[in-house]
Formats: C-alpha cells, structure tokens, sequence
C-alpha cells in the first residue's frame, strides 16, 4: 500500500466499521422477508433446490440469532474480484455466465459482478488494486503472502476484520469455526481477528500431488511399483534401456524439479523449509543430508534417467512426455495430471495405463518422512471483505450461503438433477460431467461447480474418475507429512515480511542456479561447503528465526 494513502485508508477502515456496528444496532429490529429476486436464467432443478432450503423465514440458529433467508429480498449488488478457473474459460469469460454463477445468483438472490484478472497476471493486477482509489467490494487472494499477512492488510484499510460481522450475518461459517478449534486457530490473526471466508478442504482434499508410473511398462518388464530410492533407479534404468524412454523421470520446472519433497524425505530432508522431528524450522538446502540428495540426481542427470531439459519442461511438455511415450514417471497432479492422462491415454491406447507410487524411502519399511501435504485450510482461495464495500449485510450474508447446506452442495456439485443426482443419498455426478464426449470432466465441473473458493468441501465429493486415483490419495497420504509440513498461514510482522521478502528473493535466485549446476555437473558437489556458506552470508538464518517466531505466535493463538 503506497504510504501516502495510509490515512485515507484509515478513515474508509473507520467508517465501514462504525456502519457495521449500526447494522449490529438495526439486526435486532429488523427480519428479512422471504422474497423471491427476479432471475432470467431461473432453471427448474434450481428453484427446487431453494425451495428445499435448510433456512426459512424468521428461522433462527442454535444462539438463538436469527439466520439468513435465501433468496434474501434485497436489490444490493456488489463487486468480487478473483482469478477465473483455466478449465472455464473455454465456455465463459466471465463466472457470472456459467451455469454455477446463475445458480448461485437465483439461489441467494444477489447478482454479483465477477472481476477476474487476466491469466497470469493476478499478483501484478492485485498489487495495481491496491495502488487504486477504490477497491472491489470483494477480493480473493492469498492473504499470507501480503506483505506483514492479514493483519496489516487490516492495518493498511485494504480488508475489514470480519468478527463482529460474521457473529451477526454468518452463522454457518460461525458454527464451523466454534466446532473445529484447529480450523479456527488457522483462519485468523496472531491478536485473533478473522481476515476472511475460507476454502476448507475434507479429509481426502489435503493430498493431491505424488510419484506416477506408466503401469503399462512396469507389467511388461516384470517390474513393481518403486519403493526404495535403488527400486526408483532399477525402474527408470528399465524405462531408459528397454523402452526407449529419452527423459525416464521428467517433472514441471517452476524454479525448481517440481517434485513436492519426492526422493528429499527420503534423507529426512526438504527443498525448502520444513519443520524437524521437534517442531523446529529447518531449511533443507542447510542440511548435510541435502548434498546426498544433489548427489543422487547428479548421479541419475548423467546416466540420462533424468530428464535433460528439466529446467524448461513446463505443463504442455509434461503433458506431451507422459502420453507419448518419452516419459515413464513424474510427481504430478491427481486429477489434471494422473485423471486427466488416463482419460487422454486410453484413447490412444487401451493398453495405456498409470499407477501411483509411494513417496520414495531409502529402506523398505521406513515411512516417507514428507510429501505433499496440504491444511484443511487453503488460504489461496479465501475471500476477504474490503473497506470500500459498502453492502456489508448482504455481502457476509452471500459469503455466508457457501457454508449453508444448500450452498455447500451446490457450490460442492452444482444444480440437482443436471450435474449431480442423489443416489442412496450420496450426491453422484451425472455422465454429462464425468463422461462428457466433447469435454473433459475438469472442464465439466468448472462450469457446474466451483473448483477453488471460498467454501467446504463436501466430505463425499470427490472428482475422481478412474480406481487408480482413488488408491493413488491412499498411497500418497501414508507419509509423516504432517508432522514436517510447516503451515503457510504463519504470519510474521511487517518489518519481518520485509526482510524475508528480500532475503529470499536474492537467495531463491542463487538456489535455483546451484541446483541446476550441481545436478548438471556444471559445479562440483566438492564446492557445496561454500555453497551452504553463501546461504549463510546471504541471511538464510535470519528468516529461519523470522518463522520460527512467527510459528511459535500461531501455535499460541
């Protein structure tokens, strides 16, 4: 937030909370009118699904307070900026148009103006926002990483705290948080304010990334699924020798071999930062354990079981590696890597098959020390109410509906009897969304139901649509993941965020062409004592410190 506007900010910050507080004023006095808002998209299966609400007119919580009507009787509008869904903008541009957006919209009765940033470009569009005289009413982002977290975006006068709103207007997300301490503790500040409605995944949604093998080879070379790091180099050998395989292990590069800890938890290490056995903040590349990992993929890069171009292999070459036969195995994505090349492979060949691996160990026996692991929390994809809105009611009124029982299927599966039916009480995705002829199912379901925002994940959704998947979430949750994941919600101060902003700029850059040259044998692994040096010199155990505070505040919380 540029400094000069820190005043004004102030006083919007102000005056939206002191109308809050007459809206607390006017609550007790006032009742929504079950009415009906106009909608020219209204769809049968929709309005039955209103009808069939879990709220009524003058309904009132377990506290006694009254709860929210739906369709509620208003003429409000409001403004909700958000990154669009990739696989929706093959139908709509925009998420007000998409048959999810007119459900929503006939079901809470508020149509609401989606602002979604171009693709690619949501962090420097953010920031313009934040440079801008007036915000959208609504932002969804991750208020992690904003420079100080939630609490100095609340500080700044960009998003409002939302305790006194949501005890009055939000009595679904309210039940939630009093229900589940933990999920509490993870969606507010260090001084215990809540900055936004969550994403809250079920059980199943925290893992959703590991090793994948083409199952096809592995049964025509007589081999099993990989297990141990010298099983992993029999496999890719085999691949390499016997099937042709010019890039045997291939993974997406973002600054570095995208495999969520693969073959790193192995040595009880990390790429980045993790937490030890003790709770403690380490920093992976710091560890004596981390040369063994370089060594082992230096080893593999000049045996040519790694894929020779990894440092420029992006989602259309892995996608091209896996289905044509250049690759054997990845650590990818559940549904748009392993779903989505079954789906893709089998129609170029029956006999095309994946499996899912467990993350490597160097023992048999051992469990994997990490993997990908993710919180029931996902603050990517949660919404904050800023201090230019003005319809607050309405506005944590709709937030609200999402965790609804209405909302949460419909946000969960979309419209009753056109994307999901109810079988034996279990909500079922029809065949037009998961056997769609002309579109994949993640192409479906950006259209019928909201992939990431703010809302829970239904305990029975699932999107799976191969066995395989289903025994891949199984295989990759059997880790120590949760111990050693170090929670990205922590929050440190402003001053602090700074620091850890510059520091690691500088010192992400410097990694990332280490790693390269290590693995590549561009720089000895003679020379990693310096390497680990620099690191040090560059102000790497400054930030572990910064963290360390910053977990030991949230873990107080």
């Amino acid at each position: 937030m540029a400094e000069n506007r820190n005043g004004k900010k102030r006083k919007r910050l102000q005056l939206t909370l002191g109308i809050a507080m007459a809206l607390s004023m006017l609550l007790s006095a006032c009742s929504n009118n079950n009415g009906n808002a106009g909608n020219q998209n209204k769809t049968e299966p929709a309005n039955s699904a209103v009808n069939n609400s879990d709220t009524s007119s003058d309904s009132k919580g377990d506290d006694g307070a009254p709860k929210p009507v739906y369709p509620m009787d208003t003429k409000d509008t409001f403004s909700y900026w958000a990154p669009i869904n990739g696989n929706l903008i093959t139908f709509a541009t925009n998420l007000g148009e998409a048959p999810i957006g007119k459900a929503i919209a006939e079901a809470t009765g508020v149509k609401v103006s989606y602002i979604h940033p171009t693709d690619g470009q949501a962090e420097e569009q953010f920031n313009l926002l934040l440079a801008s005289s007036k915000l959208p009413d609504v932002l969804e982002y991750d208020w992690s990483i904003y420079p100080g977290g939630p609490e100095k975006a609340i500080a700044d006068g960009v998003i409002v705290p939302l305790n006194d709103l949501i005890d009055q207007y939000a009595p679904n997300l309210k039940k939630m948080l009093e229900a589940d301490p933990e999920l509490d503790k993870m969606v507010k500040t260090d001084s215990g304010q809540y900055y936004a409605f969550p994403m809250v995944r079920n059980s199943e949604g925290v893992v959703f990334r590991g090793p994948i093998l083409r199952k096809d080879w592995l049964d025509e070379l007589g081999l099993q699924v990989p297990v141990t790091i010298d099983d992993w180099h029999t496999v890719l050998t085999a691949f390499k020798e016997k099937k042709g395989a010019v890039a045997p292990l291939t993974a997406q590069y973002a600054g570095k071999m995208n495999l969520q800890d693969a073959f790193f938890g192995a040595y009880k290490t990390s790429h980045g930062f993790y937490l030890d056995d003790e709770g403690n903040v380490k920093y992976g590349p710091l560890d004596p354990q981390y040369k063994d990992v370089m060594t082992l993929f230096r080893q593999w890069y000049s045996e040519g079981l790694i894929d020779k171009d990894f440092p420029i292999v992006e989602r259309n070459t892995l996608d091209k590696r896996m289905l044509n036969g250049e690759s054997g195995a990845t650590v990818y994505l559940l549904g748009g890597g392993l779903g989505k090349w079954l789906e893709s492979g089998k129609a170029q060949n029956p006999a095309f098959d994946l499996v899912a691996a467990p993350y490597p160990v160097l023992q048999a026996g051992d469990k994997p020390f990490t993997g990908q692991r993710d919180f029931k929390y996902n603050p990517k994809a949660s919404a904050a109410v800023t201090t230019s809105a003005e319809n607050l009611e309405t506005i944590v009124k709709w937030l609200d509906f999402a965790f609804s029982e209405q909302g949460t299927m419909m946000y969960n599966f979309g419209v009753e009897g056109e994307s999901y039916t109810m079988a034996g009480g279990v909500p079922t995705f029809t065949d037009m969304i998961v056997k769609n002829d002309k579109y994949t199912s993640q192409q479906m379901l950006a259209q019928y139901t909201v992939p990431n925002g703010p809302y829970p994940m239904h305990e029975q959704k699932t999107t799976n649509t191969f066995p395989q998947q289903d025994e891949a979430v199984r295989i990759w949750s059997e880790t120590d993941a949760a111990k050693h994941i170090m929670p990205v919600f922590i929050t440190p101060t402003a001053d602090e965020s700074k620091k850890v902003a510059q520091t690691m700029t500088a010192i992400s850059t410097y990694l990332e062409e280490m790693f390269i040259k290590f693995i590549m044998g561009n720089e000895s692994l003679d020379n990693y004592d310096s390497f680990v040096k620099q690191l040090e010199d560059m102000g790497i155990r400054d930030v572990i410190s910064i963290y360390q505070g910053a977990l030991d505040r949230y873990n107080d919380r």
